[in-house]
């Protein structure tokens, strides 16, 4: 601003009093500034703000203290409007907003403070919040003294090839150690062979997975870790949906439906009743769900909007997990460590989320848990030499 004639800035300042009914403060130089406070507007912000508005600050060199969100963030999808000001501090109010935990603008807004201001606690018994931010669980299965291994729940892994057994493993590995009694893993004796030696207290099954399932002690199944994409797979998910059990369906479950998602949302809606997981990272979500891409909704409502065409859960994986369901629901995961971006860390993922639903006869409640307890042990670990094993031992 400082190079703009006085006409130039008058021209600006008018401007801005017309569209948003204040003085531009674009026009206004900042020389000798020690402090802003950027509390242009909240967290409700629904256009794109004027970059000729920021052009004085950001000559300034000043600490920034946002209110609720710095001016330009969108506080519901944490998305840039226009421009921002990028803030050292940002001071809410009552609770967070979406934007203060999606990764999309998380830079933006420096240290998070939640000041209290009063509002009462029965304020959220009115507006009945759909969105949460995904914290420790308030409950997780425990065993009981008249419990025996069935009754804690059996879950089912489908395995690969012989050459690509390692993420089922994984998976297998993951579920029992989140509580499963019993854990299978499921595939061809050639594949079950490589498992063997490799698996003590998983047991192994190469039965046609359509007569195991006929089991009803089996309570959740987890297809997708290297299953292979194509017809066999896309074959095994139907059955998989058709049996009953709660289903978790990640990687090549998902990408194997890249042709026709709607045959797989038609599979799940055939019982609306029956719990099923989706386990998708970017890659996958944009095969399943080609007109949701990220210029158009935040991820937050991406994830929302996928979970209500699918009838199914919606782990749409990331630094900022978000967790979407069928009813609206939708928490966001903010304990992830950076660690996590590891080969096998989403085959661990998925096994956890099995594991606790083949205890916990419910959707929303353990696949948040699960979410929770793998950023959890990650954090356990510690982020040096993090792998998917050691993942799994720190559970």
């Amino acid at each position: 601003m400082r190079d703009k004639t006085r006409e130039e800035r008058d021209a600006i300042r008018w401007e801005l009093e017309k569209r948003y009914g204040f003085d531009g403060f674009a026009a206004q130089n900042y020389p000798d500034v020690e402090l802003i406070v950027d509390a242009i507007f909240g967290a409700g912000l629904s256009r794109d703000f004027p970059q000729e508005l920021f052009e004085g600050m950001h000559d300034a060199f000043a600490p920034v203290v946002a209110i609720d969100v710095p001016s330009g963030m969108d506080g519901a999808t944490g998305m840039t409007r226009g421009l921002s000001l990028m803030a050292d501090l940002t001071v809410t109010f009552f609770r967070k907003k979406p934007g203060h935990v999606l990764y999309s603008g998380i830079s933006m807004y420096g240290e998070i403070v939640v000041a209290d201001i009063g509002i009462p606690e029965g304020v959220l018994e009115e507006i009945k919040p759909q969105t949460f931010e995904n914290t420790r669980p308030e409950y997780l299965p425990e065993a009981e003294t008249d419990q025996h291994k069935y009754s804690r729940g059996h879950a089912v892994i489908v395995s690969g090839g012989p050459l690509n057994t390692g993420a089922a493993r994984l998976a297998a590995q993951a579920a029992l150690k989140s509580g499963a009694g019993l854990v299978t893993l499921n595939g061809s004796r050639d594949a079950l062979a490589v498992h063997a030696a490799h698996v003590t207290a998983i047991m192994l099954s190469d039965a046609d997975l359509g007569v195991l399932m006929q089991d009803k002690r089996i309570t959740a199944l987890c297809i997708g870790p290297a299953a292979g994409i194509g017809a066999a797979t896309r074959a095994r998910v139907q059955v998989a949906l058709a049996s009953g059990a709660a289903v978790v369906l990640d990687a090549d479950a998902l990408t194997s439906f890249e042709s026709d998602p709607d045959v797989l949302f038609r599979a799940i809606a055939a019982n609306p009743q029956r719990p099923v997981v989706m386990t998708p990272h970017e890659g996958e979500f944009m095969r399943l769900f080609k007109d949701l891409t990220r210029q158009s909704d935040s991820k937050l409502e991406r994830a929302r909007k996928a979970a209500i065409r699918s009838g199914a859960t919606i782990v749409l994986k990331g630094p900022d997990t978000v967790i979407a369901a069928p009813d609206g629901m939708a928490k966001i995961n903010t304990n992830a460590p950076p660690s996590l971006a590891t080969a096998g860390s989403g085959d661990v993922l998925a096994g956890i989320i099995a594991g606790l639903l083949a205890q916990w006869r419910a959707s929303f409640d353990p696949v948040c848990a699960a979410v929770w307890l793998h950023g959890d042990a990650a954090n356990r670990h510690g982020p040096r030499r993090l792998t998917a094993e050691s993942l799994i031992e720190a559970l």
